[in-house]
């Protein structure tokens, strides 16, 4: 394990990294934009959200999947470059849709924070199923801010970083896409709350923890197995790319704070070297 290496800087708040075609794509939550680049840091692509951008994703066709944070719901957007909404979560979700991870057929799992940190106690949300015509319904009920997700290679098991709860909750994925057999595939510290995720081919998944300044790899039995410090910076987000899927790609910020996000834009993309390729979705 190597030190991080800073990629991008100049940014507010960056969160849910894809790794598509040759390059990474991000969204600047706070900043309202959705960036790509390649590896070195070159911009080659960036556009606004509505409401903010969480969750990325694309469809079997080709067309990107975004979730606007504020305007509850998932836009579409089109080889043209327009955005169009696909589907409306405003029936189920509260507060702060989130993240999304879209798999092979196009069924998208959607989670979102669910409650007004500092104003509201913290409350249960769903995980939602959206397909890819855009209707929706509930894929998992009683979640405690429902983040990071997974679709294992073979489409059949999801794994969702349940945050205030700091565990790692895996389903598995039915024919129609529903989710069923509820089961732990981690229970972490208590200073390592799981944020973005993501997934290896030896079934490992990287959580970052931005409560513990510390990106770790998790084992299918629950075992820490490696641990990176992030020092300054909190990690919010992580995602395996490169052209053998052995960058790590690390979106790391001062705080999560909005106003504090947009005034320093002291938000970084870093990348490390790792052992093991990327797998899965996204």
């Amino acid at each position: 394990m190597t030190t991080i290496t800073t990629v991008l800087e100049g940014l507010a708040f960056p969160e849910c990294p894809r790794w598509r075609d040759g390059s990474l794509w991000f969204s600047d939550c706070h900043d309202g934009k959705v960036i790509r680049i390649e590896p070195g840091g070159r911009a080659l692509d960036q556009f606004e959200v509505p409401g903010g951008p969480a969750g990325l994703g694309w469809l079997p066709g080709g067309d990107m999947l975004i979730v606007s944070m504020g305007e509850l719901c998932i836009y579409r957007r089109g080889p043209d470059g327009a955005l169009s909404r696909h589907a409306d979560l405003s029936g189920h979700h509260r507060f702060h849709a989130n993240d999304m991870v879209v798999d092979g057929v196009g069924n998208a799992y959607v989670g979102e924070v669910g409650f007004r940190g500092g104003e509201e106690d913290p409350r249960t949300t769903v995980v939602l199923l959206v397909r890819p015509d855009g209707t929706v319904q509930v894929a998992a009920e009683d979640m405690l801010t429902p983040n990071g997700s997974v679709v294992t290679p073979d489409g059949r098991t999801l794994v969702v970083a349940e945050s205030l709860r700091k565990t790692l909750i895996a389903f598995t994925i039915g024919a129609d896409g529903t989710l069923t057999d509820r089961r732990l595939f981690a229970q972490l510290g208590a200073d390592q709350v799981p944020d973005g995720i993501c997934l290896d081919a030896e079934g490992c998944i990287w959580v970052t923890s931005p409560r513990a300044s510390a990106v770790m790899r998790v084992s299918p039995t629950g075992k820490v197995m490696e641990e990176l410090p992030t020092e300054a910076r909190r990690p919010y987000a992580c995602m395996l790319g490169g052209a053998d899927g052995r960058d790590l790609f690390i979106c790391l910020a001062g705080s999560h704070d909005p106003e504090e996000t947009r005034r320093a834009r002291n938000g970084v993309i870093g990348v490390v070297r790792v052992a093991t390729p990327g797998a899965g979705y996204p």
